[in-house]
């Protein structure tokens, strides 16, 4: 039982922050005891500051090559999944809640991840340069697309945001780190690799902090009390469908247009995640202190355990066939 918990304390921790934002709402709140609006701002800053050291350019120059591979996983991202929206928006915003629907907008439209996209694609045996490439690109084009996606698919509901301060805002505090960490990384990354097991663990604290501090604005402000745990069950299935959905179509697709398997690999586990641990500081800096925002984050929050899951066990077994057919 502890060494579960030890190997799963980020899911255990998300729901340890959720329960201490019932339990302790005014502490963790924005401009509470913790003061966690302005901690996490300097702590996603730190994250991606890391991120920017951690990342080789000789491996993102590696998977230049695979054109057909990087516009194939940049349009799932940033096309297919916001298609889900277009077609299927009205439908979200007459059954859910109107923070719960705009949940799964946000969901669909955010890029990426990086270390478990590359991580599944070479457990898998697949085309990790190509992996990495994309997964740095995504990352990097996200903090423009996400703000106008947000922008466009809000002025279908009635909403507003300041698309330019959105973007500089985000690009200061994601954008701007990642650049200073790649310029001083000759200096500094040969000695931060002996800590990379604590580095590693920096960017999950810094997520566990914004969801306690997103779930105490919600509490405080009394988002909640409408919510049941019906929806919770409908929020998991459609996080499931969406993923199992894109699963069925990116491997059909990838295998239709003549991919080697090993791109099949990078195709399926770069073009189907969801990145959680940009996705939260986005929506912070979009959304603020909004007591909406506990609510929001559900869907990604769900859907992130989900793709790892998911994802593993199709990694595992498309590596079990690649060595059966060697």
């Amino acid at each position: 039982m502890f060494s579960l918990l030890k190997k799963e304390w980020f899911l255990v921790g998300m729901l340890v922050a959720i329960g201490l934002s019932v339990i302790l709402p005014n502490a963790g709140a924005s401009h509470g005891l913790l003061r966690l609006d302005q901690v996490t701002q300097w702590g996603i800053a730190l994250v991606f500051f890391l991120h920017g050291v951690n990342l080789s350019p000789r491996e993102v120059r590696k998977g230049l090559g695979s054109w057909r591979l990087h516009v194939f996983i940049q349009l799932a991202t940033f096309a297919v999944y916001p298609l889900i929206w277009i077609l299927l928006g009205q439908w979200f915003e007459q059954f859910l809640p109107q923070a719960l629907a705009f949940g799964f907008c946000f969901l669909l439209i955010l890029p990426s991840t990086i270390s478990s996209s590359v991580a599944m694609t070479a457990i898998a045996g697949g085309n990790v340069p190509g992996a990495i490439f994309n997964a740095s690109l995504s990352s990097v084009l996200g903090i423009f697309l996400t703000p106008l996606f947000v922008q466009l698919f809000m002025g279908m509901s009635g909403g507003h945001v300041d698309l330019g301060d959105t973007v500089g805002h985000i690009a200061a505090l994601l954008l701007l780190p990642m650049v200073i960490g790649q310029v001083i990384r000759p200096f500094i990354g040969e000695w931060l690799r002996q800590y990379k097991s604590a580095t590693s663990k920096l960017d999950k604290l810094v997520i566990l902090l914004i969801v306690y501090n997103a779930f105490c604005d919600s509490v405080v402000r009394g988002v909640w009390h409408d919510f049941d745990v019906m929806t919770l069950f409908t929020v998991i299935a459609l996080c499931t469908m969406i993923l199992l959905l894109m699963i069925v179509l990116l491997m059909s697709l990838s295998k239709g247009l003549g991919f080697s398997p090993e791109d099949q690999a990078a195709a399926l586990f770069c073009g189907t995640k969801k990145t959680l641990a940009a996705g939260v500081p986005m929506a912070k800096v979009i959304f603020g202190a909004s007591p909406m925002l506990g609510m929001l984050l559900l869907p990604i929050m769900i859907y992130h355990p989900l793709q790892i899951f998911i994802c593993a066990v199709l990694a595992n077994k498309l590596a079990a066939k690649n060595n059966n057919a060697s």
